[in-house]
């Protein structure tokens, strides 16, 4: 018995395309369908994808069309050989802790991830795409000097520092030259002025050994990336493009991975229609799929909303979880203090002190933090509180990318206090600050919060002659553990000015289960033990909704 699994119209340049990649030699099957095939069963390999188990029939293009009909065949017998089961599949990654995503959330995001087409789609229409390579990169950073594109509180060897620091982060890709030009026209295609653009261009034929340019801007447009591209005959990246692929590589959880796929859709839908105009402009035929009715550019846009959907429908689902999550939390009466800050300045090696958690491992790179993740502290007066690590923030980004992630940093905006990390040994601390700022602006964090925001100086171990350059800061080495217990009693009166706890003495009955329930439900500061009567005098700090229960529980006659 056979079963028909689809059939595809594909042109002629994508045959060439799937020709030209390495995939397993096979005979008799052409390579575009074997990397369908391996992506759709993972666990099949070259012996069960002999000619003998699988059958390609071609129908022959209409004359003058370059559009190929096809049709794979298998018997059942090499279905079930190739199949793999939910368990095979399912991810066995470590979950993190109670802010994160549990297991059963793991799985309906999945055909998201794994949809064969969205991956065809994915590596069909964005040529330039980082991809898995080792690069030897030259970075070029456009110096903006005038008008209001010109950058504020930082300068053009600053901003390539960073440049570079988003290359080091990336294993196996090394810097290997550095260029600031000057430019006026920033929004031209080619970014700078014929004088320039031609000395640059002659610089980077200088470099041979050079495999892509790191163009140091927001977002090139599709036509700038392929003139660029073409000029060069080298891929050209820009810091979307790259600081997706940073997430890529950093991404360990489920609802990071969606996020990030997210957070492409633009990209995709952007380079699509100008992908294809390119092959118009090239002679590339018919692009209606025979008997459809939908040209080629329709049916990859529909491709696109319906992956967009699958995502948005998947996030949704874990919008809700943390919504719960949120919701046992506040049952259970704990501050939530969410830690902020740009990217590497420090914020989960500041948990770890903090908590003494010994499972966070921080790590000196950019966006080593992707998820959100909660754990769990004690303040000086022992009032339980729970540390929300986030993930980094950084200049420069476009909205679609934040946006993308606001499931994530929704836990911000639904936080007791937030404690904003800035590294300030950096030379650009201030408009790190700036940048953090704004996100949280865009991101509507509730005026109260943005109010009450704690500041902390990280990294004073690194700072000669430190001064404090705000008033109200606290300056603190969370490395060297110094200026911890500054920060702990500045949170804690922070938390309970935002939470509405006060401090109470409570003459508590020692045979009623009173004191055993404030242990549980409060912060107890003190306990005065009066024998004779049988009673102590509890000093407690504690909730209003927490007073409330206890005066329901034991003071009501």
């Amino acid at each position: 018995m056979e079963l028909i699994w689809k059939y595809c119209m594909i042109n002629t340049s994508t045959l060439k395309f799937f020709t030209k990649r390495r995939y397993y030699r096979c005979p008799g099957l052409h390579p575009f369908w074997k990397s369908r095939l391996l992506r759709i069963f993972p666990k099949c390999n070259e012996a069960r994808c002999c000619a003998d188990a699988l059958r390609l029939h071609y129908t022959a293009p209409v004359t003058g069309s370059q559009v190929y009909t096809a049709r794979v065949s298998f018997s059942q017998r090499h279905i079930r050989s190739f199949s793999t089961t939910p368990s095979q599949l399912k991810s066995k990654k470590t979950i993190p802790d109670e802010g994160a995503i549990g297991e059963d959330d793991e799985d309906f995001g999945e055909d998201v991830l794994d949809d064969s087409e969205v991956e065809e789609l994915f590596l069909q229409q964005v040529p330039t795409r980082v991809g898995s390579d080792d690069h030897r990169i030259v970075i070029v950073h456009p110096d903006v000097k005038w008008g209001s594109k010109k950058p504020q509180l930082t300068t053009a060897d600053l901003m390539m520092a960073e440049a570079v620091g988003l290359v080091n982060t990336l294993q196996n890709w090394t810097v290997v030259d550095k260029i600031i030009l000057s430019t006026k026209t920033p929004e031209k295609r080619t970014i700078f002025g014929k004088g320039n653009f031609k000395s640059l261009t002659e610089r980077i034929k200088r470099l041979p050994q050079i495999t892509a340019v790191f163009m140091n801007v927001e977002r090139l447009s599709p036509l700038s990336e392929r003139e660029l591209e073409e000029t060069w005959g080298l891929k050209v990246f820009d810091r979307y493009s790259v600081v997706l692929h940073i997430f890529r590589c950093n991404a360990r959880t489920k609802e990071a991975k969606l996020q990030i796929s997210l957070a492409e859709i633009p990209l995709l839908r952007s380079r699509l229609k100008d992908e294809l105009s390119n092959l118009d402009q090239q002679g590339g035929g018919s692009r209606y799929i025979m008997g459809s009715g939908e040209t080629f550019l329709e049916v990859q846009q529909r491709l696109l909303r319906e992956r967009e959907m699958k995502i948005r429908s998947a996030l949704e689902k874990l919008r809700k979880k943390r919504h719960l999550l949120r919701s046992q939390r506040k049952s259970r009466d704990f501050p939530v203090v969410s830690v902020i800050g740009y990217t590497n300045c420090g914020k989960t090696t500041l948990i770890k002190a903090l908590t003494g958690d010994r499972g966070l491992q921080p790590r000196d790179q950019l966006f080593a933090t992707l998820d959100v993740t909660v754990h769990g502290g004690q303040l000086p007066s022992r009032m339980p509180v729970l540390f929300v690590d986030t993930i980094g923030f950084l200049s420069q980004l476009p909205h679609q990318l934040i946006d993308s992630f606001s499931a994530t940093l929704e836990d911000v905006s639904h936080s007791d206090l937030i404690v904003h990390v800035r590294d300030i040994s950096h030379p650009e601390t201030l408009n790190q600050k700036v940048n953090v700022l704004n996100v949280l602006k865009n991101l509507q964090v509730p005026e109260r919060l943005m109010n009450s925001i704690v500041e902390v100086h990280n990294k004073i171990d690194l700072v000669d002659s430190y001064q404090p350059t705000e008033q109200d800061a606290i300056a603190i080495s969370a490395l060297k553990e110094q200026g911890l217990q500054e920060l702990k009693g500045a949170i804690e009166t922070a938390v309970m000015k935002a939470t509405g706890r006060q401090v109470l003495t409570l003459n508590v009955d020692l045979s009623s289960p009173q004191l055993s329930w404030l242990y549980k439900e409060a912060a107890v500061q003190d306990v005065d033990v009066m024998a004779e009567e049988g009673s102590a005098l509890v000093k407690v700090i504690i909730s209003t909704a927490a007073y409330g229960r206890y005066r329901k529980l034991f003071l009501t006659n």
